[in-house]
């Protein structure tokens, strides 16, 4: 698989090309590394390229908090500039005066 650069940086807010919701990237993978048995939950219809950056989110949509696993490819910025409410950023994430997240110094590496 060839890899790509990341599009998205870990602080970066985003939101799902198709689905209604958004959230805060905390990690990155240079490509797919997630379960086959996740894969293969995806239509094939839909399912992504595993050659692209995957992004962990801590998500939220209107009702819930979650963790999410999605494909550069479903991802666009989120200039919103709504406060997310996801109580994990705080435990991860220090807000600039900027209104950026920035990991805090304790996990950064």
């Amino acid at each position: 698989m060839k890899q790509r650069d990341a599009k998205f940086n870990i602080g970066d807010v985003v939101r799902h090309r198709s689905f209604p919701f958004r959230g805060v990237i905390f990690d990155v993978d240079p490509e797919f590394a997630n379960t086959e048995e996740w894969w293969n939950s995806i239509p094939a219809e839909v399912r992504p390229s595993k050659d692209q950056p995957f992004y962990h989110l801590l998500a939220e949509n209107d009702e819930t908090e979650y963790v999410a696993y999605v494909s550069e490819q479903n991802l666009i910025s989120d200039e919103s500039g709504v406060p997310l409410r996801n109580p994990q950023i705080a435990q991860i994430f220090d807000q600039a005066p900027t209104g950026q997240l920035k990991p805090k110094m304790s996990l950064a590496h």
